[in-house]
């Protein structure tokens, strides 16, 4: 039988994200910062961040920007990402986030699968951003960069018009708000269509089992381009009338400087800073006693990992588990201290859980005590996507007829609801809570004209880290290094996407229609 949460449900309005988080702001809230930069401690006010949110709209509006568009936005964490990405929300468009280390054919990809008519980056990106506006039809004049660049609109540029945001009406029930993009369970990047309900629901939905305050100052070093984010840090710090403190990349010394100056009470990171705050010397030399929480997702955190950070820092340490498809929260360890960290917790207000036989669909039932069998999770809520953009198939095939999202994961659950993930059913490979699809990288190595067939399957580096592990078979009489191979796939991909380790076999296991059986390679036990 399904499984709820065993909070009480929230409500979720009938409101547009832009409604949720500014339309009621108070006049103390106006005074109160909303985004700090952490590099130079910059702050702007609330009240200031909504009139930019408006005057980007106003300006989007005067650019030919309608309701139904599509935005793209290709930024690191900066303040100038926060009015942008509500801006277009605002103006009635739809922002798709796009990945700050995709490269010119990354780029051009999305911008030509979901139709964006218009590329807001910056400066330090703006090579891979023209290659890829290039390729992908999108004129010149249309790539606007936030810090400005010779023949190119900047965000001064866009507030100097100082328009107001144009009245649109939307139905925040249908109307996209969000098309990132996931791999899904398998396969190539798909864009994920998210609507304002989904986005609205998630952050309340979240908000119910995390406390952030106005008191907190939140940093943001997880990326806004990632659901992950763009939910938990972006919206929800937002909806708490929280600081978010904004780091474009991760730096040890340097986050834990701003957590420290900025006195940073809230850490959502993901499980390789866990290893950081956990292990390295340095973080003995900051006073971080002002951190409360620590929230690890984007990717399974070991819970005496977890265990060590909470030690360290003296604060609470939590975890939880979603997709893209999700918004992405679907489950979380709620702070009553009685949830395994080693779980990924209980499923959220307003979400069902169930747990299927993978290979017969039958459901597997939760035990009167003990652990119940294990089985693919299944998860439904009002925070599950509409679909993939312009793949009825793959949408099919993750959201069944009854409405339940097909994780591909497996997991066991208690009498109680309580989750732990046990393996993976799907393909994706989680690279520092990076997306990276086997498809991918086997579709280019087979570009090489000395690889006869390749398989990428999930291994483990020294350091427990998931990595991409390439199973190689050479042309006849070619020879070809592991070092070949690595710096093939290198120079054609973000970095998060790089082969890591390689082996040379003489056949890739296939099913009889010919599917590659990656469970098979990953219990070879063959070592790169």
């Amino acid at each position: 039988m399904p499984f709820a949460s065993p909070l009480p449900d929230v409500e979720i309005p009938d409101v547009t994200l832009y409604d949720l988080l500014f339309a009621d702001l108070s006049g103390a809230d106006l005074e109160r910062p909303a985004t700090i930069d952490g590099p130079t401690g910059a702050a702007t006010t609330y009240g200031a961040l909504r009139a930019q949110v408006d005057a980007v709209a106003g300006a989007l509006a005067a650019r030919g920007v309608r309701p139904g568009d599509v935005v793209a936005l290709h930024s690191p964490n900066v303040p100038a990402f926060v009015p942008v990405f509500h801006g277009i929300l605002r103006a009635g468009a739809t922002a798709t986030t796009v990945n700050a280390l995709a490269t010119g054919d990354d780029v051009a990809r999305q911008l030509a699968d979901s139709g964006a008519t218009l590329l807001v980056t910056v400066s330090p990106l703006l090579a891979a951003a023209t290659a890829g506006a290039e390729a992908s039809g999108l004129a010149a004049e249309r790539v606007v960069v936030l810090d400005g660049a010779d023949g190119h609109e900047s965000l001064r540029d866009l507030l100097a018009d100082g328009l107001a945001a144009p009245d649109v009406a939307v139905d925040p029930a249908t109307h996209l708000a969000v098309l990132p993009y996931s791999s899904g369970t398998t396969g190539r990047s798909k864009g994920v269509m998210l609507t304002h309900r989904n986005l609205v629901a998630n952050v309340l939905q979240t908000a119910a089992m995390i406390d952030v305050t106005p008191q907190d100052r939140v940093i943001a070093v997880l990326p806004f381009f990632h659901i992950y984010g763009m939910t938990v840090l972006l919206n929800l710090a937002l909806r708490a009338r929280a600081a978010l403190v904004t780091m474009p990349r991760f730096d040890l010394p340097e986050f834990l400087r701003i957590t420290q100056e900025e006195r940073c009470s809230f850490l959502f990171i993901a499980p390789p800073i866990a290893v950081a705050l956990a292990k390295h010397p340095l973080v003995d030399r900051y006073d971080l006693s002002v951190v409360r929480e620590v929230i690890s997702g984007a990717a399974p955190l070991d819970g005496e990992l977890g265990g060590a950070v909470a030690r360290r820092l003296g604060c609470v340490v939590r975890q939880g588990y979603g997709m893209t498809e999700t918004s992405p929260v679907a489950l979380l360890v709620p702070d009553t201290g009685d949830v395994p960290l080693s779980s990924v917790g209980i499923p959220i207000p307003n979400v069902e859980c169930m747990i299927v036989d993978p290979a017969t669909g039958a459901e597997v039932p939760l035990l009167p005590s003990g652990v119940s069998d294990p089985g693919e999770l299944l998860v439904k809520g009002p925070n599950i996507m509409v679909g993939y953009l312009g793949n009825p198939e793959a949408t099919a095939d993750t959201i069944d007829a009854d409405g339940w999202l097909h994780t591909g994961d497996i997991v066991t659950a208690t009498p109680d609801g309580v989750v732990t993930v046990v393996d993976r059913l799907k393909e994706l490979i989680k690279y520092k809570g990076y997306q990276v699809a086997p498809a991918e990288l086997e579709a280019l190595l087979l570009t090489h004209p000395g690889i006869a067939d390749a398989a990428v399957v999930a291994a483990r580096d020294a350091e427990g880290e998931e990595v991409p592990k390439a199973f190689v078979v050479t042309q006849e009489g070619v020879d070809l290094s592991a070092d070949d191979v690595v710096s093939f796939v290198a120079e054609r991909v973000a970095p998060y996407k790089k082969v890591r380790q390689v082996v040379f076999i003489d056949a890739v296991p296939k099913s009889a229609s010919g599917k590659i059986l990656r469970k098979n390679l990953r219990a070879t036990g063959v070592s790169a």
